[in-house]
């Protein structure tokens, strides 16, 4: 069976981090190993994922690298590539995966025909379920390529999100160039938009659990605005790093 490689880009994830990795150790199939790459935290990210991580090796192995600059795709590249896992998945850290995650990951790449997968991703919080925002990214994977690469849709390519916790072999992510470093936000879509060119882009019917942090702070109108604000303008070309403007980081 093929082995799994999750990698979790970190920066200033102290608040999510910890409960992110003890959730890995109920995996069952277990994973080949973690790997945390940190691009430069501020609090105590770093110390909290030595700190499980070094308590966790006999369940998987587990190692912290340090990134000199900070960025999720820089950071997930620079992951990517000390891994040695046949399957990369990659986790926020503020995502939480079922148990048997790995078992479903492994289960949708042994079809040749699918080159990705991600989950269904349910927003929550501590005081509420997003459900209107979940279903409306749900039906974004969906909708979002048939409007806007309608050739490539019925070719297979559904649009997935890093919370989603997209997944896809190490030998086709490298083929694909691996994600764009030049991209600050939308790395995720366009790399499924290079990936299938290899195969189906798969949307496997479970749930994982995202922080609604980002939500939270901007209220569900003005974050679904923002979203579609955002997703329109990448469909038709707009270039990413001027769509950055209007995501801001949230911890």
């Amino acid at each position: 069976m093929a082995q799994v490689s999750i990698i979790i880009p970190t920066f200033n994830e102290a608040a999510s981090l910890e409960r992110t990795l003890w959730q890995l150790t109920l995996l069952n199939p277990t994973v080949k190993e973690v790997i945390v790459v940190d691009g430069g935290s501020e609090d105590e990210t770093v110390a909290i994922a030595k700190r499980v991580l070094e308590s966790l090796n006999q369940e998987f192995d587990g190692q912290i690298l340090f990134c000199d600059r900070c960025g999720r795709s820089i950071q997930m590249n620079y992951g990517a590539s000390a891994a040695t896992g046949d399957i990369l998945c990659f986790l926020h850290a503020d995502t939480w995966i079922p148990d048997d995650a790995a078992a479903v990951i492994q289960n949708t790449l042994a079809e040749p025909t699918v080159a990705c997968g991600g989950f269904i991703c349910l927003m929550a919080g501590s005081q509420t379920t997003r459900w209107g925002i979940s279903l409306h990214n749900y039906l974004k994977t969906y909708y979002a390529p048939l409007v806007f690469k309608p050739h490539l849709f019925f070719k297979g390519l559904r649009l997935l999100f890093g919370d989603q916790v997209m997944f896809c072999r190490r030998c086709d992510f490298w083929d694909c160039g691996g994600f764009d470093e030049a991209l600050p936000i939308m790395e995720d879509g366009d790399l499924c938009l290079r990936l299938v060119q290899k195969g189906r882009i798969a949307l496997v019917n479970r749930i994982v659990q995202s922080s609604d942090r980002r939500v939270a702070r901007w209220g569900s109108w003005k974050a679904t605005a923002i979203y579609l604000y955002i997703g329109i303008l990448w469909g038709i070309g707009v270039d990413a790093n001027y769509l950055k403007q209007f995501y801001q980081d949230i911890r």
